[in-house]
């Protein structure tokens, strides 16, 4: 009997070894108005969501794009409130053929909205594309598998984190907002003065020295 539960705890500690998510070997530094944020990617556990994302990247889509939204207490009216700031690529009438993006929801991934996560947004299901982004600020299980902050239940997908320069996202979810916006949803959500990505590039998964 002893060699049978060591055995089945050796089973679980090797299943709990294979869930845990591979060291990332790409980031992505946004440089902004406000400061640089470093993303390391998830690529192995998140491959279409962070592939998408990384083409924006190598196309240089991001830059000259911004933060325009901050969800938090105070501009959140849903019952299921959030945190977070949602960026994108520069608006310049240039229209975008891209294919939707497959749903990689958190439960096949294991990569949960942690403080720091950055996720794709979506309405339905194959609806998702990496024009825009967003950021969790703190821990945000609504946005999980099974979470309802979208009511299908399935999740937003997770395929990066920050690594570095999450200063910089607290200081652009605090700026003020505007009332208008063009969406219902997004109400006084939109930044005053959106915060502009001034460069994105594809990098190591480690912060820069300071000082």
């Amino acid at each position: 009997m002893v060699t049978i539960v060591i055995a089945m705890g050796a089973l679980l500690s090797s299943a709990a070894v294979a869930r845990r998510p591979a060291a990332p070997k790409t980031a992505v530094a946004l440089e902004t108005e406000a400061g640089v944020i470093v993303i390391a990617i998830q690529a192995k556990e998140a491959p279409a969501s962070s592939g998408a994302f990384l083409a924006q990247v190598r196309g240089g889509r991001y830059d000259g794009g911004s933060f325009f939204r901050t969800v938090r207490p105070d501009t959140d009216t849903s019952q299921i409130p959030i945190r977070v700031i949602q960026g994108g690529t520069r608006d310049d009438g240039v229209p975008l053929a891209e294919a939707p993006i497959a749903h990689e929801d958190t439960r096949r991934t294991g990569l949960t909205h942690v403080d720091g996560a950055v996720s794709l947004p979506r309405a339905g299901i194959g609806t998702t594309t990496a024009t825009s982004f967003f950021v969790s600020v703190g821990a945000q299980p609504a946005l999980d598998f099974g979470g309802m902050r979208n009511p299908d239940g399935q999740g937003f997908a997770v395929f990066g984190k920050v690594i570095c320069g999450m200063d910089v996202v607290r200081a652009i979810q605090s700026r003020p907002t505007s009332a208008s916006s063009p969406s219902p949803a997004m109400q006084g959500q939109i930044l005053e003065a959106p915060v502009r990505i001034l460069r994105a590039r594809i990098t190591q998964p480690r912060c820069a020295k300071r000082g």
